[in-house]
């Protein structure tokens, strides 16, 4: 058994302890709105928060939160930052397919909670590894703006 805290909430996971964070959250506890993408850390689809920090949950093993906060989108939205985030995506009509924007919304909470005004190189580098089929990058930034303003 993995102990965690997953959402808040005390959560135990009767996985292997080489299970990528992402499956367990998926398969095991039917948190679906982390994505699958690549399953190599490249694209940013499996983000999630681990104490704070987003991390790329499909190559991260379950082991490793032994213990520690994971948060995901589904719970991202109780959090003032995370809140914000999701008003700016909307606002500014960020999403089109829609499959990286749990990712991308998690790493801009991340960057948020650190980096109160964010230039666009901050931004950038933030979200550098979190890929947009959609190319909607601009839309992205001005949403990350938005919401540190609305946070400031």
């Amino acid at each position: 058994m993995i102990n965690s805290t997953i959402n808040g909430k005390n959560t135990s996971v009767d996985v292997a302890p080489d299970t990528p964070v992402l499956w367990a959250l998926r398969d095991t506890l039917g948190l679906t709105g982390t994505k699958f993408g690549c399953g190599a850390a490249l694209c940013g689809a499996c983000t999630v928060h681990l104490n704070g920090q987003a991390i790329r949950s499909c190559v991260t093993p379950i082991s490793a939160a032994v213990g520690q906060k994971i948060t995901t989108i589904e719970a991202i939205g109780q959090d003032k930052v995370g809140k914000a985030v999701q008003a700016a995506w909307v606002k500014h009509d960020v999403a089109q397919c829609g499959y990286c924007q749990s990712g991308q919304i998690m790493s801009a909470t991340a960057l948020l909670k650190t980096n109160k005004k964010p230039s666009d190189a901050d931004i950038d580098s933030a979200m550098a590894g979190n890929i947009c089929r959609c190319g909607t990058y601009v839309r992205i930034r001005a949403a990350i703006h938005d919401a540190a303003s609305t946070l400031a």
